[in-house]
Protein backbone atom coordinates (compact mmCIF):
# COMPACT_ATOMS: atom_id res chain seq x y z
CA UNK A 1 0.00 0.00 0.00
CA UNK A 2 1.37 3.39 -1.01
CA UNK A 3 -0.10 6.37 0.79
CA UNK A 4 -0.41 9.69 -1.07
CA UNK A 5 2.02 12.43 -0.14
CA UNK A 6 0.40 15.15 1.96
CA UNK A 7 1.79 18.68 2.13
CA UNK A 8 0.28 17.89 4.49
CA UNK A 9 -0.19 17.13 37.31
CA UNK A 10 2.91 17.92 37.50
CA UNK A 11 4.35 15.65 34.98
CA UNK A 12 2.29 12.57 34.10
CA UNK A 13 3.97 9.63 35.80
CA UNK A 14 7.57 9.14 34.79
CA UNK A 15 7.57 5.49 35.78
CA UNK A 16 5.76 3.27 33.28
CA UNK A 17 5.24 -0.41 32.89
CA UNK A 18 8.41 -2.32 32.02
CA UNK A 19 6.44 -4.34 29.53
CA UNK A 20 5.35 -1.19 27.74
CA UNK A 21 8.89 0.12 27.55
CA UNK A 22 10.16 -3.14 26.13
CA UNK A 23 7.53 -3.23 23.41
CA UNK A 24 7.17 0.48 22.70
CA UNK A 25 9.42 0.59 19.65
CA UNK A 26 8.88 -2.88 18.27
CA UNK A 27 7.15 -2.95 14.86
CA UNK A 28 4.24 -5.36 14.64
CA UNK A 29 5.19 -8.72 13.23
CA UNK A 30 3.49 -10.58 10.41
CA UNK A 31 3.85 -12.21 7.03
CA UNK A 32 5.49 -9.98 4.43
CA UNK A 33 5.66 -7.24 7.06
CA UNK A 34 7.79 -4.97 4.91
CA UNK A 35 4.90 -4.67 2.44
CA UNK A 36 2.62 -3.19 5.11
CA UNK A 37 2.56 0.56 5.91
CA UNK A 38 4.70 1.66 8.83
CA UNK A 39 3.04 4.11 11.23
CA UNK A 40 5.06 6.09 13.77
CA UNK A 41 3.57 7.60 16.90
CA UNK A 42 4.98 10.73 18.52
CA UNK A 43 3.41 10.87 21.97
CA UNK A 44 3.56 10.59 25.73
CA UNK A 45 2.29 8.07 28.29
CA UNK A 46 -1.22 8.12 26.79
CA UNK A 47 0.22 6.83 23.52
CA UNK A 48 2.75 4.54 25.21
CA UNK A 49 -0.22 2.89 26.94
CA UNK A 50 0.65 3.50 30.60
CA UNK A 51 -2.27 2.33 32.76
CA UNK A 52 -3.36 -0.43 30.38
CA UNK A 53 -3.38 -4.00 31.65
CA UNK A 54 -1.26 -5.09 28.69
CA UNK A 55 0.52 -3.33 25.81
CA UNK A 56 -1.93 -4.93 23.40
CA UNK A 57 -4.71 -2.81 24.97
CA UNK A 58 -3.16 0.54 24.12
CA UNK A 59 -4.92 2.46 21.37
CA UNK A 60 -1.89 2.75 19.05
CA UNK A 61 -1.45 -1.01 18.89
CA UNK A 62 -5.15 -1.71 18.39
CA UNK A 63 -5.40 0.91 15.65
CA UNK A 64 -2.32 -0.48 13.92
CA UNK A 65 -3.35 -4.13 14.13
CA UNK A 66 -6.87 -3.44 12.87
CA UNK A 67 -5.41 -1.81 9.75
CA UNK A 68 -2.54 -4.18 9.13
CA UNK A 69 -0.02 -1.43 9.87
CA UNK A 70 3.41 -1.97 11.37
CA UNK A 71 3.74 0.07 14.55
CA UNK A 72 6.73 2.17 15.62
CA UNK A 73 5.94 3.73 18.99
CA UNK A 74 8.84 5.35 20.87
CA UNK A 75 6.47 7.41 23.07
CA UNK A 76 7.71 8.21 26.57
CA UNK A 77 6.14 8.76 29.98
CA UNK A 78 6.19 12.39 31.07
CA UNK A 79 7.35 13.71 27.72
CA UNK A 80 6.13 16.85 26.00
CA UNK A 81 7.28 19.00 23.17
CA UNK A 82 9.30 20.72 25.90
CA UNK A 83 8.46 18.98 29.17
CA UNK A 84 11.18 16.55 30.32
CA UNK A 85 12.77 16.56 26.88
CA UNK A 86 16.25 17.32 28.20
CA UNK A 87 15.84 15.19 31.34
CA UNK A 88 14.82 12.16 29.29
CA UNK A 89 17.35 12.91 26.54
CA UNK A 90 14.51 12.13 24.18
CA UNK A 91 14.68 12.96 20.49
CA UNK A 92 11.56 11.22 19.27
CA UNK A 93 11.42 13.18 16.02
CA UNK A 94 14.91 11.90 15.20
CA UNK A 95 13.89 8.32 15.95
CA UNK A 96 10.80 8.68 13.80
CA UNK A 97 12.78 10.15 10.92
CA UNK A 98 15.23 7.24 11.11
CA UNK A 99 12.30 4.78 10.96
CA UNK A 100 11.10 6.38 7.68
CA UNK A 101 7.38 5.74 8.25
CA UNK A 102 4.54 6.02 5.78
CA UNK A 103 2.28 7.64 8.38
CA UNK A 104 3.09 9.85 11.38
CA UNK A 105 0.53 10.35 14.15
CA UNK A 106 1.34 13.08 16.67
CA UNK A 107 -0.41 13.05 20.06
CA UNK A 108 1.78 15.31 22.16
CA UNK A 109 1.08 18.28 24.42
CA UNK A 110 -0.56 17.12 27.65
CA UNK A 111 2.61 17.26 29.77
CA UNK A 112 3.58 20.64 28.37
CA UNK A 113 0.80 22.16 30.48
CA UNK A 114 3.15 21.69 33.42
CA UNK A 115 5.99 23.57 31.73
CA UNK A 116 3.93 26.38 30.26
CA UNK A 117 4.59 28.95 33.00
CA UNK A 118 8.33 28.33 32.71
CA UNK A 119 8.67 28.18 28.93
CA UNK A 120 5.83 30.28 27.55
CA UNK A 121 6.22 31.29 23.90
CA UNK A 122 9.33 29.13 23.58
CA UNK A 123 6.99 26.13 23.61
CA UNK A 124 5.26 27.29 20.45
CA UNK A 125 8.63 27.59 18.74
CA UNK A 126 9.54 24.04 19.75
CA UNK A 127 6.24 22.68 18.46
CA UNK A 128 6.77 24.42 15.14
CA UNK A 129 10.37 23.22 14.95
CA UNK A 130 9.34 19.59 15.57
CA UNK A 131 6.61 19.70 12.94
CA UNK A 132 8.80 21.40 10.36
CA UNK A 133 11.66 18.97 11.00
CA UNK A 134 9.42 15.93 10.57
CA UNK A 135 7.69 17.25 7.45
CA UNK A 136 10.97 18.27 5.80
CA UNK A 137 12.61 14.91 6.48
CA UNK A 138 9.50 12.86 5.59
CA UNK A 139 7.95 14.66 2.60
CA UNK A 140 6.02 11.60 1.39
CA UNK A 141 4.52 10.62 4.75
CA UNK A 142 0.90 11.24 5.71
CA UNK A 143 0.69 13.32 8.89
CA UNK A 144 -2.15 13.22 11.41
CA UNK A 145 -2.06 15.49 14.45
CA UNK A 146 -4.43 14.72 17.33
CA UNK A 147 -5.48 17.44 19.73
CA UNK A 148 -3.55 17.01 23.02
CA UNK A 149 -5.22 14.64 25.48
CA UNK A 150 -6.41 15.79 28.92
CA UNK A 151 -7.84 14.04 31.95
CA UNK A 152 -9.24 16.26 34.77
CA UNK A 153 -12.57 18.04 34.79
CA UNK A 154 -10.71 21.31 35.30
CA UNK A 155 -9.09 22.68 32.16
CA UNK A 156 -6.17 25.06 32.76
CA UNK A 157 -5.95 28.07 30.49
CA UNK A 158 -2.54 26.87 29.32
CA UNK A 159 -4.15 23.76 27.83
CA UNK A 160 -6.24 25.88 25.47
CA UNK A 161 -3.18 27.87 24.41
CA UNK A 162 -1.18 24.69 23.68
CA UNK A 163 -4.09 23.19 21.74
CA UNK A 164 -4.16 26.30 19.54
CA UNK A 165 -0.40 26.16 18.97
CA UNK A 166 -0.57 22.48 18.02
CA UNK A 167 -3.47 23.08 15.64
CA UNK A 168 -1.71 26.01 14.00
CA UNK A 169 1.51 24.01 13.57
CA UNK A 170 -0.48 21.15 12.01
CA UNK A 171 -2.03 23.58 9.54
CA UNK A 172 1.38 25.01 8.68
CA UNK A 173 2.68 21.62 7.48
CA UNK A 174 -0.55 20.54 5.81
CA UNK A 175 -1.27 17.79 8.35
CA UNK A 176 -4.71 16.35 8.99
CA UNK A 177 -6.02 17.46 12.40
CA UNK A 178 -8.26 15.54 14.82
CA UNK A 179 -10.04 17.93 17.21
CA UNK A 180 -11.73 17.23 20.53
CA UNK A 181 -9.33 14.68 22.01
CA UNK A 182 -8.77 16.76 25.15
CA UNK A 183 -12.34 16.05 26.23
CA UNK A 184 -12.58 12.35 25.37
CA UNK A 185 -11.78 11.05 28.86
CA UNK A 186 -11.72 14.35 30.73
CA UNK A 187 -13.24 13.84 34.18
CA UNK A 188 -14.39 10.29 33.41
CA UNK A 189 -13.34 8.36 36.50
CA UNK A 190 -14.54 5.06 35.13
CA UNK A 191 -12.04 5.28 32.31
CA UNK A 192 -9.03 6.08 34.53
CA UNK A 193 -6.48 3.69 36.05
CA UNK A 194 -5.90 3.44 39.80
CA UNK A 195 -3.25 6.18 39.66
CA UNK A 196 -5.90 8.69 38.59
CA UNK A 197 -3.58 9.99 35.87
CA UNK A 198 -3.75 7.51 33.01
CA UNK A 199 -6.51 5.70 31.14
CA UNK A 200 -7.39 2.12 32.07
CA UNK A 201 -8.40 -0.47 29.50
CA UNK A 202 -11.85 1.12 29.22
CA UNK A 203 -10.27 4.52 28.69
CA UNK A 204 -7.98 3.20 25.99
CA UNK A 205 -10.94 1.49 24.37
CA UNK A 206 -12.74 4.83 24.21
CA UNK A 207 -9.67 6.55 22.73
CA UNK A 208 -9.34 3.71 20.20
CA UNK A 209 -12.94 4.13 19.08
CA UNK A 210 -12.60 7.90 18.69
CA UNK A 211 -9.32 7.78 16.78
CA UNK A 212 -10.52 4.88 14.65
CA UNK A 213 -13.57 6.90 13.61
CA UNK A 214 -11.44 9.98 12.89
CA UNK A 215 -8.97 8.01 10.77
CA UNK A 216 -11.78 6.40 8.81
CA UNK A 217 -13.12 9.86 7.96
CA UNK A 218 -9.65 10.73 6.69
CA UNK A 219 -9.50 7.57 4.57
CA UNK A 220 -6.84 5.91 6.71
Amino acid sequence: MTLPARPLVRTIALIGSIALLLTACAPASGTASEDRPLVAFYGDSYTLGTGASDPSERWSTRISESRGWREFNPSRNGLGFVNNRDALRADLPGQIIDADPDIVIITMGLNDVFSYDRVGEGMREQIEDDFDRLRTALPDAAFVVVEPFWYTAERPDSLEVIIEWVRDAADDIGAEYVPGASSWIQGRRGEMAADGLHPNDEGYDLITQRIDAALRELGL
